[in-house]
């Protein structure tokens, strides 16, 4: 427990009407071709980073890249790939995170049917490998949290898994809940986001001491617009174990100025 946890998590919430342990998010709104725009703020409000999501669909498999640029010339890069047959279901992922804003360089790759999992790590050039094989459940929400949350009904509390590198690989379970409602607005229009909690849990020895020694991973808030078509609107949480708390949220693109047409 004194090596960081390194995780990507979008998410939030509080206990709902009832609860799901293990088991594949039931698609509800499949997903499809996706291009966003995303920016990193600190905790003051100073952007840190620009992100793209970048999505894509052919059949029922999925691929969705989330990357972030910072300012400092960090990178945090992850792209997974997904079906979506009736349920969620995760393939593959792959994670960067490298550069001044992050512990140390991290690499993690994972070939969910073979159960192969790479972690390359290391600090001022000095590069480890870890290989593992590992029985991972088919509720896998590695680089899919985004998409599960859209798809979760506001009413339940579900339980779902991931793998965190330590930096050896090891799973861990994700405990989504719903928080409550947030009105927002666009314009003149009025709306309520459906905020969710999402809580790491370490599970075993590990899971009972790391509140103790103040390494247990903060919770991270995410907030969903529901209806028809779902969509993300922001989310509240830290990259990584010990890391400064940032917010994602939407952003809009900047246009140079023109001369106004006569």
């Amino acid at each position: 427990m004194r090596k960081r946890l390194a995780f990507l998590v979008f998410l939030a919430g509080a206990v709902g009407a009832g609860v799901l342990f293990a088991e594949e998010i039931a698609v509800r709104h499949p997903e499809g071709v996706v291009r966003g725009f995303l920016r990193l703020r600190s905790a003051d409000g100073t952007v840190v980073a620009n992100g793209d999501l970048i999505q894509s669909s052919r059949g029922d498999r999925v691929t969705s890249r989330l990357v972030f640029h910072f300012k400092d010339g960090s990178l945090q890069d992850e792209t997974a790939i997904f079906s979506q047959r009736g349920r969620f279901r995760l393939l593959s992922d792959h994670m960067v995170q490298r550069g001044p804003s992050f512990p140390y360089s991290l690499e993690v790759s994972i070939d969910a049917a073979s159960g192969r999992v790479t972690v390359r790590h290391g600090k001022d050039g000095a590069e480890k490998v870890i290989e593992e094989r590992m029985e991972l459940p088919s509720d896998l929400a590695n680089g899919v949290i985004l998409s599960l949350l859209k798809n979760i009904p506001t009413n339940v509390s579900t339980t779902v898994s991931m793998v965190v590198a330590t930096p050896k690989p090891r799973l861990v379970h994700l405990v989504i809940t719903r928080a409550g409602e947030d009105p927002f607005s666009v314009g003149r229009a009025s709306y309520k986001a459906t905020r969710f909690n999402v809580k790491i849990e370490i599970g075993g020895l590990a899971g009972l001491i790391a509140p103790l020694v103040g390494k247990q991973p903060k919770d991270t808030a995410v907030w969903i617009l529901g209806g028809e078509a779902p969509g993300f609107l922001k989310s509240e949480g830290p990259f990584f174990q010990g890391g400064p708390i940032w917010r994602i949220e939407l952003a809009s693109p900047d246009y140079p100025r023109t001369t106004a047409p006569r």
